[in-house]
């Protein structure tokens, strides 16, 4: 569904299908949830081009999903030309594709990761990654697709448990702001997500986004809509004004 917002081609007719009631249920015909999963993109790859000039050589992408535009390892070695990239999805046909895209690509690979399991996750992930030198965890637009607040809190803290100071955690996070009008269209959204394979879709509010980058140096902006990080051309999507996407990139302090 994310891939056929962009504009990809890497997407299924149950995505199409599903993706389509999403957009009939947006303000502008669409418009609106489009420019926001742009945002998002945006957001990953400016977020990856600053971790990447920090010096981090490695990075975890966790829910990928199917490729599209700008994937993490294209960010990565544009400025870092031997940098590590693991993906990480549990659907067998995501596996399958990125497997065969990735297969001339020996920098960079995809595991079998469930981040209900984060442990086995990153266990895996060792075996292409040196968790003591610095590594960038994503969940880029991942943990909204998570309805328990407390088994969110707890992924957040085992991804985290492994890091080495200069480690870097990025996320993005669909929120919506206290008293929003547009609550019973999300309400609908949140149905029909419910019916695809990404299970329901549930916005937090930004104090709750904000406390899984607690004892984190936070890069700035901060905790700010994903359109406004580090970017120079700004926007607001049209009837996300107090809502949409929130990012931010937090840092892994020195010990002591």
């Amino acid at each position: 569904m994310y891939d056929y917002f962009l504009g990809g081609k890497d997407n299924f007719p149950a995505d199409r299908e599903a993706a389509e009631k999403v957009l009939e249920l947006s303000s502008r015909g669409g418009a609106d949830v489009r420019e926001v999963a742009r945002a998002n993109r945006g957001f990953l790859v400016r977020a990856v081009e600053a971790v990447a000039r920090a010096g981090v050589r490695q990075f975890l992408d966790i829910g990928t999903g199917l490729p599209t535009q700008d994937n993490v390892h294209q960010v990565a070695h544009r400025i870092i030309p031997d940098a590590k990239v693991v993906y990480s999805d549990n659907d067998p046909i995501v596996l399958t594709h990125a497997r065969a895209l990735l297969a001339s690509n020996p920098d960079t690979v995809i595991i079998d990761g469930d981040a209900h399991d984060p442990k086995s996750l990153l266990a895996a992930a060792a075996h292409h990654l040196d968790f003591s030198r610095p590594v960038a965890v994503l969940a880029v637009a991942l943990f909204h697709f998570f309805g328990d607040d407390d088994e969110v809190a707890g992924i957040v803290r085992a991804l985290r448990e492994p890091l080495a100071p200069g480690s870097h955690l990025i996320i993005s996070h669909a929120y919506v702001e206290r008293g929003q009008s547009t609550l019973d269209r999300k309400a609908k959204t949140e149905d029909v997500y419910r019916r695809t394979t990404a299970g329901a879709l549930h916005w937090r509010e930004r104090d709750m986004v904000r406390t899984y980058f607690d004892g984190l140096e936070l890069l700035e902006p901060g905790l700010v809509p994903v359109q406004d990080w580090r970017n120079d051309d700004p926007f607001i999507p049209p009837g996300m004004e107090k809502g949409g996407i929130l990012g931010g990139v937090g840092r892994v302090p020195q010990a002591g």
